[in-house]
Formats: C-alpha cells, structure tokens, sequence
C-alpha cells in the first residue's frame, strides 16, 4: 500500500514533532510545507528533508498532489483552512483546539460533512499509555462503577517560554490544556449532563485565565473534578507534563499517580503497574509522555484516512468536547451550572 501524500500547514513549535511521529509510523509523506515566514518553513524543509515550500496556501493546494492535509496553526487559522480543504475536496486533520470559537468549530464540522471530507481532530492526550492503561482498568470492570473522580495536570512550567504566541490569548487554558483534559473526562466517563467551571488569572503579565476548575456530572452518576494550572508558581514536586487521576468506585479504586504509577485498590490489595510512555529519540524529554502520544494518534488518523475504521477523534466527536470548553466559560462569567 502505498504512502499517503500530504502537506504540512505551520512549522512552529509542534512541527517537527509531528514529523517525526508520521516517520515513526511510516504510511505517509510529507511532501510539502507552509508557513506565512517562508524563513522557518525553509529550515524545518531542510531538517527533515522535504523538498517544496510554499508561502501562500492557495498554491500549495493548486500545485500539490496531496492525500490529506495536516494543519498545525493557531487555532485562530484553523477555520479558514479547514474551510479550504473542504471546497477542495481533501481530507484534513486539524490540531486542537478545533477553532477560536463554538461558532466556528460547528462551521468547519458542518462543511466537511456537506462536502464529505473527512475531518479529524489530532487529540493525542488520550493516547499517552498511562491514560489507556487507566481506561483498560475501568473498562475491566475490576473496581466496578465509578461514583466519583478528579483529573489533575496543574504545572509551574513555562508553557509561554516555548509557545509565547499563548502569552496573548483572551481565553488561555481552558482550550490549550482544557480542550486536552475535558476529552479525557469523556473519554474515561462518557458525556456529562451539567458543568460548573471558575478561572483564574494568577500571572499578571498574560491577558487570559492560567488557572481552572472544572465540575461535571456525567450522565452515568459519576463527578468528575477537572483541575487545570499553569500559573506559574514553584511546585514541589513539578511532574510537567503528566496527567494524574484517582477514581473512586463501588469496588475500589484506580489512582494514576506520579512517575507514570498506575494504583489498582480493591479488596484484595493494592497493584501498582508502572506504566512509562515509549521512548523515541526524537522526543523532547521535558515532553516525553505527551511526544510519544502522538506516535499513537497518528496511527489512529492515519488508520481513519485509509478508510480502515474510524478515529476516535474525528471532527463530529471533538465538537463536544469543544461544546463543554465554551460551556465552561459560560459557567466562569455567570457563576451558574450549565444543563449540557
């Protein structure tokens, strides 16, 4: 079977961990690059040896033979270039958050489906194995049904120092690491029927909230606590990037706890599996768990391109997830519970 051919839309900071993934899996090339500053697309075509760069999308999509594009922008292009992929007829998958706005990322859905491109979402925080390895456990059914639960990912890291276009955002990490951990709520719990959210701004120097706390009732009976900080305050200890969660439930319980342990607690005893991410060279290690991740939702999408099945995170799917970011600065600015 032969490689899918596709081009690759923004060389920022994500880029060239998104090559290196789609080498990793192999099954598709990228062929071509784009990026507004000719300059930074230029450098990353030489480090991974890509051989045509364009500056103005419009031509890479008339001049291209393409299989599907990759969009990694600012979720504020994100809309304009689904769009364009739409009127083109080519698949498309989009970094999250889906777009700057629930009225946009309903837009983008709503055109691909008219057109019958397929459009899928890269949201790879539920691949990272601690989080599949705590979805096999409660799949199990060993602790039984879960009643209450939290997901945390608070950090003193410096998320601005490597991404300083984040500095600027209105609305900040409810649809930068929110958008990532509401997925998983519902992809660990199902969808919820009420959300109750407050924010915070504790970083004087940046224009939105780096501090959330996000309540959900899901529709099986269980609370879910989402507890989301980049405030950039000194923890102790600062585990950046990793997700944590403990799940408490009729049988048991299932803590996903630091340094990638995972805590099965029944009568019987307590398990503990150590769970660490796979290692790749080419991966930051200040961003190992999160790196390694897209390795497995790149094979997800690209088992989704060929027609294999489809994605987890296709467009339709993660639009509910965006429903419940919006929703939850809904809830921020009025202080009320929103009936989902």
């Amino acid at each position: 079977m032969r490689p899918l051919r596709f081009a690759l839309l923004g060389t920022g900071f994500w880029s060239r961990y998104q090559l290196a993934a789609w080498n990793e899996i192999g099954g598709a090339e990228c062929v071509a690059l784009y990026n507004r500053t000719r300059g930074k697309a230029e450098k990353l075509a030489a480090d991974f040896g890509i051989q045509r760069v364009y500056d103005d999308v419009h031509e890479l999509v008339r001049h291209e033979e393409i299989d599907f594009l990759d969009i990694v922008t600012n979720s504020e292009t994100h809309s304009e270039l689904v769009h364009l992929a739409a009127e083109h007829r080519i698949p498309v998958i989009c970094q999250k958050p889906m777009a700057a706005s629930l009225s946009d990322s309903e837009s983008m859905v709503a055109a691909c489906s008219a057109s019958g491109v397929p459009f899928y979402i890269h949201e790879n925080w539920r691949w990272q194995r601690p989080i599949r390895e705590l979805w096999e456990v409660l799949q199990s059914g060993e602790v039984g049904r879960p009643f209450r639960a939290r997901i945390r990912m608070a950090s003193g890291f410096r998320v601005f120092d490597n991404q300083p276009f984040l500095r600027e955002l209105e609305r900040f990490l409810l649809v930068d690491i929110g958008s990532h951990i509401l997925d998983v709520a519902r992809f660990l719990f199902g969808e919820p029927r009420t959300l109750y959210c407050r924010t915070q701004r504790i970083q004087s120097e940046i224009r939105g909230e780096d501090v959330a706390t996000v309540m959900l009732e899901m529709a099986s009976g269980t609370t879910v606590t989402c507890e989301l900080g980049y405030p950039g305050t000194p923890m102790s200890p600062d585990h950046f990037p990793q997700t944590f969660a403990f799940v408490e439930a009729e049988n048991g319980s299932v803590e996903l706890a630091p340094d990638f342990r995972l805590n099965t607690t029944t009568s019987a005893g307590t398990r503990t599996v150590h769970c660490p991410p796979p290692h790749y060279a080419w991966a930051d290690p200040a961003y190992a768990v999160v790196h390694a991740s897209i390795v497995r939702c790149h094979a997800d999408l690209l088992a989704g391109l060929r027609g294999e099945r489809l994605p987890e995170t296709h467009a339709a799917d993660n639009l509910r997830t965006m429903r419940l970011v919006y929703a939850a600065y809904d809830s921020a600015a009025s202080g009320e519970v929103i009936r989902l």
